[in-house]
């Protein structure tokens, strides 16, 4: 379980006041389940999204995963703790242009174990066979659609088996037809490979597809949706 306990954070402004982003949120999110964060832009979503990926620190409060603190980590334990229970995904996709999709995929691997093992390739092989880009693994990023390279994004998030999905308006860049396979491909992920997915979008179409919406305004989290 993944437990967000009173996350404080401020941001000074240019004249020097201070501005509260997140005001003392709480939130618990059960193995498994997929949970909506909506709010109009500037409300702090993908603010919200970096603390729980441990990409930026609170004013105060804490983020536990399994009862673990995640801020008690040092930058080593943290850096390992992002590559191996975190999977990230951004509107835009960031694939090395120099790669191939499955090099791609393999990254984090690369990150982690310095090497490509078998399990690893075979991984990556399932996870791009069930994205539906299997037959495009030797590929490069200039030679693939705008869905096919998030869907490369979402394999590569996948290929450590994170216990938790953050993805932040993965749909955005994309037409409505690619925003839906990509939706429909998140939540049937979701649910075999029993990894929480945490979505931040603007998207009421994603939204209504997860177990819970919560919106985001004023530095408060309501329940939108159970």
């Amino acid at each position: 379980m993944l437990e967000i306990k009173s996350l404080t954070k401020s941001f000074q402004s240019g004249s020097g006041k201070k501005r509260v982003i997140l005001d003392e949120l709480s939130l618990s999110v059960n193995d498994g389940e997929s949970v909506a964060i909506v709010g109009p832009s500037g409300s702090g979503k993908t603010t919200l999204l970096n603390m729980l990926g441990a990409l930026d620190r609170p004013d105060s409060g804490d983020v536990l995963l399994d009862g673990e603190s995640v801020f008690s980590k040092n930058e080593q334990q943290l850096a390992e703790f992002r590559n191996h229970s975190i999977g990230f995904v951004f509107q835009m996709h960031h694939l090395l242009s120099q790669l191939s999709l499955v090099e791609n995929i393999l990254l984090p691997v690369i990150a982690q174990q310095k090497r490509v093992d078998e399990p690893s390739l075979q991984r990556a092989d399932a996870l791009s066979q069930k994205l539906g880009i299997g037959e495009l693994k030797t590929q490069k990023p200039g030679e693939l659609s705008g869905g096919e390279c998030q869907r490369t994004a979402v394999a590569r998030a996948l290929i450590n088996r994170p216990k938790i999905l953050l993805a932040d308006e993965p749909t955005g860049a994309l037409d409505q037809h690619s925003s839906d396979q990509l939706a429909d491909l998140l939540l049937e992920l979701n649910k075999e490979e029993k990894t929480s997915l945490i979505v931040v979008t603007h998207s009421m179409n994603l939204a209504s597809k997860m177990d819970k919406i919560y919106q985001l305004e004023n530095g408060k989290l309501q329940l939108a949706k159970s």
